[in-house]
Formats: structure tokens, C-alpha cells, sequence
């Protein structure tokens, strides 16, 4: 397990799926805000699950994120278009929404930046967000992230186009917060 400060970073169980599948991906309104892509139902259990993973994929690299005091799961977390030649890939972090407002995107980012250049051994990190979604903002900014630009208009979400923010960071301007493990 990577651990942060207060959150840890562990392989998916499969009694995490159907709680990250109900909260995360259920719901039409968060799945559409979160996933870049139109909503559609599940059904549980499906191979097809944004919470399933594969462990042979070498582009991804999914974790459940669990309270460290507690072990209780608190969301979902990955590094994804991993690109092993510009040693470059993606954050996506989703926390339930009963442990929203706690710090855990916060740490669970930083744990991802640690797993991402010090494990991994990357380069840059990106995170894209939509423009308003001050929480990711904020995980990103709070962890050295700068602000690269806003791609106008490039997200379809529930029937209107929306603005994402394009953040990123560079090994060498990364700051680790803590020795993680």
C-alpha cells in the first residue's frame, strides 16, 4: 500500500466495486461531470464497470483509496494514458461522496505524484478538469500543479459544452509533502 498522511493507496478488492460503482457511477449527473462521457447504466458486476480493473493494462494504473486511521474506502484513484516514452500520464481521483470535504483528494494526490515520479519514474503529471469544479482545482493547486490553459467549449456534459482547466507538473518541480511508502 502507497500511504499519504491521511489517506492509502491500495489495489482494488471486489468488495470495493459495488460501493465505488453505486456512488461514483450510478448517478448520471456525477458519472457525466466526471467520466468525459455519456452516462449509461451498469449492470453489477459488469466486466464493463468504470470501477472493474484489468491488471494487465499497462497504460493504467487503478487504486481504491481508503482512510488510513480506519481502512474504510473512501474513493477511487489512477494514473491513466500512461506514456512509458514521454514518461508522461493522467490523474483521476474520485472520492465518495461521504468523504468529500476531509483532505483525501488533497493527499490522495500527492500519494499519485509519489507512485507517479518516484515509482514510476515520470516526468509530468496532467490533470484535466472541468473549469468549474473548484474541488479538483484545488487538490491540483494545493499539490504545485500549475494552471497550463482552458480548453474552451471541449466538454459535452448533460446537454451544454463546458470549459476544462489543463494542469500540470514536472518531476523536477514537484515538492513531496511527505516521505510516502
Amino acid at each position: 500500500m502507497l500511504r499519504g498522511s491521511k489517506v492509502g493507496l491500495r489495489a482494488r478488492h471486489e468488495d470495493d466495486i459495488p460501493v465505488l460503482q453505486a456512488d461514483l457511477y450510478d448517478d448520471p449527473v456525477t458519472h457525466s461531470r466526471a467520466q468525459g462521457s455519456p452516462w449509461q447504466p451498469t449492470m453489477p458486476g459488469s466486466k464493463y464497470s468504470a470501477v472493474t480493473v484489468d491488471d494487465g493494462a499497462v497504460s493504467m494504473a487503478a487504486f481504491s483509496v481508503v482512510d488510513l486511521g480506519t481502512e474504510a474506502l473512501v474513493g477511487t484513484a489512477s494514473l491513466w494514458g500512461i506514456d512509458t516514452h514521454s514518461r508522461s500520464a493522467h490523474l483521476g481521483v474520485g472520492i465518495l461522496s461521504s468523504a468529500r470535504g476531509k483532505g483525501y483528494g488533497t493527499d490522495t494526490v500527492a500519494v499519485l505524484c509519489h507512485y507517479g515520479f518516484v515509482v514510476r519514474g515520470l516526468h509530468r503529471l496532467q490533470i484535466e478538469t472541468l473549469a468549474d469544479n473548484t474541488a479538483v482545482l484545488a487538490m491540483a493547486e494545493n499539490n504545485g500543479f500549475v494552471r497550463e490553459g482552458v480548453m474552451r467549449s471541449s466538454a459535452w456534459v448533460l446537454g451544454e459544452f463546458l470549459d476544462e482547466a489543463l494542469y500540470g507538473l514536472l518531476a523536477e518541480e514537484w515538492k513531496p509533502a511527505l516521505p510516502h511508502s
